[in-house]
């Protein structure tokens, strides 16, 4: 069994943190890395469980999903291009977190709890 991590061990990602992930191929055995946004606290839930609830990022050029968010201010998320919050969301063990590009600026978050209320309304 996993010991959990405690909260002085826990990496440092928090709410609305942008990081990088190995996203999988449906059709192959392989993986590509991607954005993603952290949307669970450090201490509520992230350094007991050892993992994160996360939301995909995706280019703003992709087809349109529900309740998708485009980031205003790419450069404080450490993106490069037009970039959209998508709601499908999942949670994913610290371990496999690459790094953390960056971090939502404040409207871009105020935009996502606002799509993440109608979500869970």
């Amino acid at each position: 069994m996993k010991k959990p991590i405690a909260i002085s061990d826990a990496p440092g990602f928090d709410r609305f943190d942008v990081v990088v992930v190995p996203f999988p191929f449906t059709d192959r055995n392989a993986d590509k890395r991607r954005p993603a946004l952290i949307l669970s606290g450090a201490r509520t839930f992230n350094a007991a469980a050892g993992s994160s609830v996360m939301a995909m990022i995706t280019s703003a050029d992709n087809a349109p999903w529900p309740l998708d968010c485009r980031i205003g201010n790419i450069k404080a998320a450490g993106l490069t291009a037009d970039s959209v919050v998508r709601m499908k969301l999942f949670t994913l063990d610290h371990q496999l977190v690459l790094r953390k590009a960056g971090s939502l600026a404040a409207k871009d978050q105020k935009t996502v709890t606002q799509a993440l209320a109608k979500l869970f309304s």
